[in-house]
Protein backbone atom coordinates (compact mmCIF):
# COMPACT_ATOMS: atom_id res chain seq x y z
CA UNK A 1 0.00 0.00 0.00
CA UNK A 2 1.30 3.45 -0.96
CA UNK A 3 1.32 6.08 1.77
CA UNK A 4 1.94 9.78 1.34
CA UNK A 5 4.13 11.32 4.00
CA UNK A 6 3.11 14.69 5.29
CA UNK A 7 5.74 17.39 5.13
CA UNK A 8 5.94 19.93 7.95
CA UNK A 9 7.62 23.33 7.83
CA UNK A 10 8.14 26.29 10.12
CA UNK A 11 6.92 29.65 8.79
CA UNK A 12 10.37 31.00 7.88
CA UNK A 13 11.22 27.91 5.84
CA UNK A 14 7.79 27.85 4.21
CA UNK A 15 8.17 31.51 3.24
CA UNK A 16 11.53 30.80 1.60
CA UNK A 17 10.24 27.74 -0.29
CA UNK A 18 6.67 28.86 -1.01
CA UNK A 19 6.78 28.06 -4.75
CA UNK A 20 8.14 24.57 -4.07
CA UNK A 21 5.45 23.97 -1.44
CA UNK A 22 2.73 24.94 -3.91
CA UNK A 23 4.18 22.52 -6.47
CA UNK A 24 4.25 19.70 -3.92
CA UNK A 25 0.69 20.41 -2.78
CA UNK A 26 -0.43 20.34 -6.41
CA UNK A 27 1.16 16.89 -6.73
CA UNK A 28 -0.91 15.68 -3.77
CA UNK A 29 1.69 15.88 -1.00
CA UNK A 30 0.06 17.18 2.20
CA UNK A 31 1.92 20.26 3.46
CA UNK A 32 1.66 21.49 7.06
CA UNK A 33 3.00 24.88 8.15
CA UNK A 34 3.28 25.53 11.85
CA UNK A 35 3.29 28.96 13.49
CA UNK A 36 3.29 29.42 17.28
CA UNK A 37 1.79 25.97 17.82
CA UNK A 38 -0.99 26.43 15.25
CA UNK A 39 -0.87 24.07 12.27
CA UNK A 40 -2.02 25.14 8.80
CA UNK A 41 -2.57 22.65 6.00
CA UNK A 42 -1.78 23.58 2.41
CA UNK A 43 -3.71 21.58 -0.17
CA UNK A 44 -4.36 22.15 -3.86
CA UNK A 45 -7.96 22.58 -4.94
CA UNK A 46 -8.51 21.94 -8.60
CA UNK A 47 -11.18 23.96 -10.41
CA UNK A 48 -14.28 22.05 -11.38
CA UNK A 49 -14.48 21.14 -15.02
CA UNK A 50 -16.96 23.27 -16.87
CA UNK A 51 -20.06 21.45 -17.90
CA UNK A 52 -20.69 21.77 -21.59
CA UNK A 53 -24.02 23.35 -22.25
CA UNK A 54 -25.67 22.66 -25.56
CA UNK A 55 -25.82 26.00 -27.27
CA UNK A 56 -28.97 27.02 -28.99
CA UNK A 57 -28.51 28.60 -32.38
CA UNK A 58 -28.53 32.37 -32.32
CA UNK A 59 -30.33 32.55 -35.66
CA UNK A 60 -33.15 30.31 -36.86
CA UNK A 61 -32.39 30.94 -40.54
CA UNK A 62 -29.61 32.65 -42.43
CA UNK A 63 -29.99 34.24 -45.85
CA UNK A 64 -27.81 32.41 -48.41
CA UNK A 65 -26.30 35.77 -49.47
CA UNK A 66 -24.94 36.17 -45.92
CA UNK A 67 -23.38 32.72 -46.02
CA UNK A 68 -21.66 33.57 -49.31
CA UNK A 69 -20.52 36.97 -47.97
CA UNK A 70 -22.51 38.81 -50.64
CA UNK A 71 -24.43 41.34 -48.58
CA UNK A 72 -24.42 44.98 -47.57
CA UNK A 73 -26.44 47.50 -45.58
CA UNK A 74 -28.48 50.37 -46.93
CA UNK A 75 -29.74 53.35 -44.97
CA UNK A 76 -33.41 54.15 -45.33
CA UNK A 77 -36.21 55.80 -43.42
CA UNK A 78 -36.59 52.69 -41.25
CA UNK A 79 -32.86 52.69 -40.44
CA UNK A 80 -30.22 50.27 -41.64
CA UNK A 81 -31.53 47.40 -43.70
CA UNK A 82 -29.90 44.26 -44.98
CA UNK A 83 -29.60 44.00 -48.76
CA UNK A 84 -28.03 41.25 -50.86
CA UNK A 85 -25.13 42.62 -52.90
CA UNK A 86 -25.42 42.34 -56.66
CA UNK A 87 -23.08 39.71 -58.00
CA UNK A 88 -20.76 41.13 -60.66
CA UNK A 89 -20.21 38.91 -63.64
Amino acid sequence: MYTVHMKGFKVAEARARFGDLLDQAEQGVPIVIERRGVRFTLAAERPEARKSVAQTPFFDAVDPAVLRGEWTWTAGQAGLQFRPRRVRR
